[in-house]
């Protein structure tokens, strides 16, 4: 089985990376910085010898980067099976008070990354009738998030994303899933002063995307939220 997983060197990416690894499958890893794939290449190997690793630096940012991204996937995987869209970024701020560009930049991050790796490998597993994509979304999706209503917007279009292709997918057996994280303690929340308790850790949505991975072949889990026990931080 082949899976990609867009932004794996860190946080959420990099444990569900991990976590895939442990259950055999091999893996397409990309990031913008060719030392952290290639020590996470590393320590994934060391995970399980017996997958195959690959990963180019990429900014899901840009399209032409992007794209080259796809053609290195192709070249290496015939077929993907398990399409995983984790890459995002988060700027906080007032819709009337932050820079024009915050959101274009959260737009192509957080929406368009998804929207074209899906059209691509998405139409692939139109034909084979077999696949699976996950997007990793937030709670902004169902909940906005007032101190970052950009960000919120782009989440919420994500989540849209997310139902659409579920939608003109099912009828080829091609499971989508949004995997909706609340609060998690990833490297966004470094110098803070914060209760770890307080928070989902990376490696819990890591195993909520591998059972549902793992489901039955009639089984899809449309949309899961995951919160933190005493609410959001």
């Amino acid at each position: 089985m082949n899976a990609l997983i867009t932004g794996a060197t860190k946080g959420i990416g990099k444990a569900i990376a991990f976590k895939l690894a442990s259950a055999g499958y091999n893996l397409a890893i990309c990031s913008r910085n060719l030392n952290d794939i290639e020590q996470v290449k590393a320590e994934l190997s060391q995970v399980n010898p017996l997958i195959t690793v690959i990963g180019i630096p990429t900014d899901c940012a840009e399209l032409k980067q992007l794209h080259s991204f796809i053609n290195f996937v192709r070249q290496h995987f015939d077929v993907l099976d398990v399409l995983i869209n984790n890459v995002g970024t988060y700027i906080p701020g007032s819709i009337f008070d932050e820079e024009d560009d915050n959101l274009s930049l959260q737009m192509k991050l957080n929406l368009e990354s998804a929207f074209y790796l899906s059209k691509v490998f998405g139409k692939q597993m139109r034909e084979n009738k077999s696949g699976h994509i996950i997007n990793i979304c937030s709670v902004a999706a169902v909940r906005p998030v007032v101190q970052a209503g950009p960000y919120t917007v782009t989440k919420f279009a994500l989540l849209g994303l997310t139902r659409v292709l579920r939608e003109e997918l099912m009828p080829f057996n091609v499971k989508v899933t949004a995997v909706i994280p609340g609060s998690t303690l990833t490297e966004s929340w470094d110098g803070e002063s914060v209760n770890p308790e307080r928070f989902i850790l990376p490696v819990d949505v890591a195993e909520a995307v591998l059972n549902c991975l793992q489901l039955s072949k009639g089984c899809n889990i449309d949309e899961l939220i995951i919160r933190p026990v005493g609410g959001e931080v």
